[in-house]
């Protein structure tokens, strides 16, 4: 058992059935009455944010989640494929449960799979991953506006905003968090 007035980033519990990570928290103590933890953590399963504040004595079950560095190797119809980079096992994940990771996920990529219980919850990607522009308008002279940005599309299929002088053909690097430009990778 851990107590909210234990929890810090990255601590997971179960609460109500349902397996959520602690994103931030604060400990409160107002000048009157009792003490309390903000907390905003995450539903593991389906990804869904929360906003509460606990009692720091009120308790809840730790859960011990299971993080294997897995290899991505390839899609079958929804079926997405890794394999463990130590036993060499390929494990067929459902493509409804990686979500929005298809969007930055490409073959070769390593990433980590977590599971409880023997079910696989969710996957966690690098957070930053370098992929290949395959679309791209040319950026227009004059169209040069502070912080102006075009759409381009990258190697797995996502739309990205990037600046105006990164052009198709060209490697850039994303946060997997956001979904946002980084940079433009030289080669």
């Amino acid at each position: 058992m851990i107590s909210a007035g234990d929890f810090r980033n990255g601590v997971t519990f179960e609460r109500d059935g349902e397996i959520y990570q602690v994103i931030e928290f604060q400990h409160v103590k107002p000048g009157k009455g009792a003490a309390f933890v903000r907390t905003k953590y995450r539903n593991l399963k389906t990804g869904t944010i929360r906003e509460d504040s606990f009692n720091p004595s009120e308790r809840f079950t730790h859960v011990q989640l299971l993080r294997r560095d897995m290899q991505y190797l390839y899609a079958d119809g929804d079926l997405h494929y890794f394999m463990d980079n130590e036993t060499y096992e390929q494990l067929p994940i459902m493509q409804d449960l990686l979500g929005d990771s298809l969007n930055y996920l490409k073959e070769g990529t390593v990433c980590q799979i977590i599971s409880y219980d023997g079910e696989i919850i969710s996957i966690e990607l690098p957070i930053f991953v370098e992929l290949l522009i395959t679309e791209c308008e040319p950026a227009v002279k004059g169209d040069t506006a502070t912080n102006a940005t075009k759409t381009a599309v990258v190697e797995t299929g996502a739309e990205i905003r990037v600046p105006l002088f990164v052009n198709q053909g060209d490697i850039i690097k994303i946060d997997t968090r956001t979904g946002e430009y980084e940079e433009r990778v030289r080669t």
